[in-house]
C-alpha cells in the first residue's frame, strides 16, 4: 500500500513541465519499449501498471500536425506563437481530458520537430520523418482521477545482460530510423506547408 501511495504522489505532483504533453504520469505500452528507454541507467527497473479507464475522458493523437505542434509547445519551442489562436486551441484540447494516448517523441524526434519549427521542414516532411522513427505509443495520465485509477502491480529489476541487449537494440533501431528520415526528407521535399504559413 505504501508503494502505491508513493507512486501516486511522486508521478503526478512532481513531474517536469517540459515533457511531451506537460505535467502528467507517463507510461509506455510494452515491457520491451520501457526497457529500451531505461537501459542506459544502472539499477534500472520496469513497473507494470493496471489502469482502469472507466468514466475517464481520453484524448488520442496520431503522427500529424496537431501532435507535432502540441509537443513543440510543451517542450518550449513555440513560445513566440503561444498566444496564437491555433496554439491556444491545441493546448486547451490537450488539457480537456483525463489521459492522453499519443506516439512517443524522444529527443531525436524532437530535433526533427525543431527543424519544422525553425522553418527548415514542411509539416508533410516532418510528419513522414517522424513516422519513420516509430517508437510506439505512450499513455499520459493528466488528471488526479486518472492517476487514482492507475495501480502499480509489479516491479521488474533489469539484469546487466538484459540492459546491454536492449541498448544494442535501441542503437540499431536508431540507425535504421536515421536512414528512413533521410529518405523521407527527400521524398516529401516541397510538399506541405512551413510553420509561418500555418501560423500566418
Amino acid at each position: 500500500m505504501e508503494e502505491e501511495f508513493q507512486f501516486e504522489q511522486l508521478t503526478y505532483k512532481k513531474q517536469r513541465h517540459n515533457n511531451d504533453f506537460g505535467q502528467g504520469f507517463y507510461t509506455g505500452e510494452s515491457y520491451e519499449q520501457a526497457i529500451s528507454f531505461v537501459s542506459g541507467f544502472d539499477h534500472s527497473s520496469v513497473y507494470y501498471i493496471r489502469f482502469d479507464d472507466k468514466n475517464l475522458k481520453c484524448k488520442r493523437y496520431e503522427v500529424d500536425q496537431e501532435w507535432m505542434m502540441t509537443i513543440a509547445y510543451y517542450r518550449g519551442a513555440l513560445d513566440e506563437y503561444r498566444n496564437h489562436p491555433i496554439i491556444e486551441k491545441l493546448i486547451e484540447q490537450s488539457r480537456d481530458c483525463d489521459y492522453i494516448i499519443a506516439p512517443i517523441a524522444d529527443n531525436r524526434m524532437f530535433q526533427i520537430i525543431n527543424s519544422f519549427i525553425a522553418g527548415e521542414l514542411t509539416d508533410e516532411q516532418c510528419k513522414h520523418c517522424l513516422a519513420a522513427t516509430n517508437l510506439g505509443m505512450q499513455y499520459i495520465f493528466i488528471s488526479e482521477k486518472a492517476v487514482s485509477q492507475a495501480k502499480l502491480i509489479e516491479r521488474c529489476y533489469i539484469s546487466n545482460n538484459e540492459r546491454e541487449y536492449y541498448k544494442n537494440v535501441r542503437l540499431e533501431e536508431s540507425k535504421l530510423g536515421d536512414n528512413k528520415v533521410k529518405l523521407a526528407r527527400k521524398q516529401y521535399r516541397g510538399k506541405g506547408r512551413y510553420i509561418d504559413e500555418i501560423l500566418e
